[in-house]
């Protein structure tokens, strides 16, 4: 293999020349250098989770991305779990729940979560789908629209500020080349049906146009008795470039869920006995969740010269939710008690204002990100009784009311700096701070005014150091502070039974360290390690939950320790290999008193340190070989193995490690204009009883949500291009 040569830095002698044009030189030699290498078929990977666009391999962090067509090519298309199964350090487990969401924790962060995404900050084109208390869904994502995915984790992750454990950014393909029709539809075992279409293209001329439009209609009678479900999903992305040196960008999309049942968790007995039943509770009550969100971001992209750069972008969203648990009458026949129908109207809005410089300092490349980003939540929340007389699942009395909003304002500094061919040195600076207020607009005799405020604030610096060994291999360390405010969700509940927000609660702070290497050759492939630690104090734990009710604590300090490794490599005869493996040891390192009831005046239960953090898999593994010609047949094997999963804080019970695999055969046609690609996918061949998920400390011992045994999916999708 020819190595590339490492670029020069500019010589001294030309630093009399505009800065510019160095800086024009140095580009000129990475192009022809990137020139050489995909020569040699090594595939270099552009990535934006640190705000510019960069090489993967190039910078002090883990990073992977997915592609669209990768993350659609024979898969279901309906959740992002689905996609991110190769993605280390990462474990999306799909729920079999739509009332809930999926699962998704990156590095033990997040893992905690009864419903939602929190402790990982979310973005779809470069809005957030994460609201600024922490709280995120990513259930407006269309996968056949996708056009790329990227997955950032470790200490740099702090540069997104609260909440990001990781960072998980999703952007949509930009409508290229002549109009573009896709029809893609799918049926499956437990009357999944979807269809999906798309619309894409551009119109050249003076001012350039393009376009993507996609909708979708996913539907299931589930797996489990009671978890029936439809989504509907609509997106644009609208392009438009007034000169050559400026870009707008309309985002809009739309999602429904008219019906989701929540099937609730179950016992190990009941899992055992049954993995497709429901607790009769859920059936009595009819616990359910409906939905909708609408939401509208606006991006304008300016290039002011050769050296600098503006970033503008606006966004707002409206969202219902309405969710029917299944709480014991006499628990809610308490006075204080907000009833078992929670019903949430919430309009949130928010503006990124961002600064980019690429110019020569010291010799090196400078590239350096300035902006200021401001998030807003405006919350209405009231909760129902879930009954009226003998009747159980049915919108009762008013129990509470209150207004919520919060708003984060966080300015950030990030620099990446070549001072020598072989070193690269990023650094960041974010100052975050969340403010919390409530009022409260359900005031009666017995329950009084709960109003009141809290704020959260955090400095977060970050800092890598990468070193070329070689063209082929670069080794790096970084270190970062992060920090992770209650959500609204956490902060509803006050542990002893008493109304109001429960604003005792303090953000955890946490210190991670990670030493990487990266690898790539045309002999053996791409691959990475990274191993990593992260020191939390004040770590945010559970300390009641029952009846879909959870109230938080904050316990000692906390350790997550950890390996990551990946490897690709696309062999003979149009194979392509992939591996990812995960190890996590995640424990308490401080001792704490939990409860085992609700209310909870005072904590009853001992935690011990040493105990290791529920909802995380200490062992992950995942490989996939797959033959994929350019056209014909086509087929695949997938395989994913996990260890066992503590299922709540006393460490009492584990939702036990398996091995799954799943295997998949198809045809796709290019036939001119047309393209036809059509599968077959079997998951679980084995038909093997395993727990998809675990609902962490739930107070009923219903911890365990089944995943389907043996299932099997067929799709056919095809594409007109005009």
């Amino acid at each position: 293999m020819k190595r590339r040569p490492l670029p020069r830095p500019c010589p001294r002698q030309g630093l009399s020349l505009r800065p510019t044009v160095c800086v024009a030189l140095l580009l000129c030699a990475t192009a022809q250098a990137q020139e050489t290498e995909a020569r040699a078929s090594l595939e270099r990977v552009v990535v934006s989770a640190t705000r510019s666009e960069a090489q993967s391999f190039d910078v002090p962090a883990s990073i992977s991305r997915i592609d669209g067509d990768e993350a659609r090519d024979r898969r279901a298309q309906i959740n992002i779990s689905e996609s991110l199964l190769a993605v280390p350090g990462l474990l999306a487990r799909d729920r079999q729940n739509y009332a809930q969401d999926v699962q998704i924790s990156v590095r033990g962060f997040g893992a905690r979560a009864s419903f939602g995404i929190r402790g990982v900050r979310l973005y779809v084109d470069g809005i957030p789908a994460t609201l600024p208390d922490g709280q995120g869904q990513i259930s407006h994502v269309d996968l056949g629209s996708v056009g790329r995915m990227e997955v950032l984790r470790g200490p740099f992750s702090a540069l997104y500020g609260n909440s990001s454990g990781g960072v998980i950014n999703v952007f949509s393909e930009d409508g290229a080349g002549p109009p573009r029709l896709g029809l893609s539809v799918a049926t499956g075992s437990d009357g999944l049906r979807r269809i999906s279409s798309q619309l894409s293209g551009a119109v050249e001329g003076p001012k350039q146009f393009s376009y993507m439009l996609s909708a979708s209609q996913f539907d299931t009678e589930g797996y489990r008795e009671h978890s029936q479900a439809q989504r509907r999903l609509g997106n644009v992305k609208l392009s438009l470039r007034p000169d050559e040196a400026s870009k707008l960008t309309l985002v809009a999309n739309r999602v429904d869920l008219p019906i989701a049942q929540d099937p609730l968790g179950l016992t190990r007995a009941q899992f055992q006995a049954d993995p497709r039943s429901v607790d009769p509770s859920a059936l009595s009550f009819n616990t359910r969740k409906t939905m909708d969100q609408t939401q509208l971001g606006l991006i304008y992209e300016r290039q002011l010269d050769s050296s600098n750069a503006l970033t503008a972008m606006v966004y707002g969203g409206h969202r219902n939710t309405e969710q029917f648990q299944s709480i014991p009458v006499a628990t809610q026949k308490n006075p204080l008690h907000p009833g078992g129908v929670i019903d949430l109207t919430r309009d949130y809005r928010g503006a990124d204002l961002r600064w980019n410089l690429k110019t020569l300092w010291a010799g090196g490349l400078l590239q350096a990100v300035a902006g200021l980003a401001y998030d807003q939540l405006k919350e209405e929340r009231r909760g129902y009784l879930n009954y009226v007389g003998s009747s159980l699942g049915v919108q009762g009395d008013l129990r509470r009311q209150e207004n919520n909003e919060v708003s984060s304002l966080d300015p950030y500094l990030q620099l990446s700096w070549q001072p020598a061919p072989r070193w690269t040195l990023n650094a960041g600076l974010r100052r975050t701070q969340v403010h919390f207020k409530s009022n409260d607009a359900y005031i009666t005799a017995s329950n009084p005014d709960d109003s009141g405020s809290a704020d959260y604030r955090a400095t977060l610096p970050v800092l890598g150091l990468l070193y070329a060994l070689s063209p082929g291999l670069h080794v790096y360390a970084s270190a970062g502070r992060g920090f992770e405010t209650p959500t609204l969700n956490e902060l509803s509940y006050r542990p002893n039974g008493q109304t109001g927000l429960n604003f005792a609660l303090q953000a955890a702070r946490s210190d991670s360290l990670e030493l990487g290497l990266k690898a790539r050759s045309s002999e053996w492939g791409q691959g990475s390690l990274a191993l990593f630690q992260t020191h939390t104090a004040q770590e945010i734990v559970t300390q009641s939950n029952v009846g879909g009710r959870a109230s938080y604590q904050n316990a000692g300090r906390s350790r997550r320790l950890g390996l990551e490794l990946a490897w690709s490599k696309t062999l003979p005869r149009d194979l392509q290999a992939q591996l990812a493996y995960t190890y996590l040891d995640a424990e308490y390192r401080d001792g704490f008193m939990t409860c085992t009831s609700s209310p909870c005046a005072s904590p009853n239960q001992a935690i011990a340190a040493g105990s290791k953090i529920p909802g995380i898999a200490k062992h992950a593994f995942f490989a996939a070989l797959n033959w994929a010609p350019p056209q014909g047949w086509r087929a695949g094997l997938e395989a994913r193995a996990l260890s066992q999963v503590f299922v709540n804080d006393l460490n009492s019970d584990a939702a036990p490690g398996h091995g799954l695999l799943s295997a998949n055969a198809g045809y796709l046609l290019k036939l001119g204009a047309w393209d036809v690609n059509a599968f077959v996918r079997i998951d679980n061949l084995f038909d093997r009883q395993v727990s998809g998920s675990v609902i962490v400390n739930e107070g009923n011992s219903r911890f365990f949500e089944p995943a389907p045994g043996r299932i099997w999916l067929a799709s056919i999708s095809a594409g007109l291009s005009f």
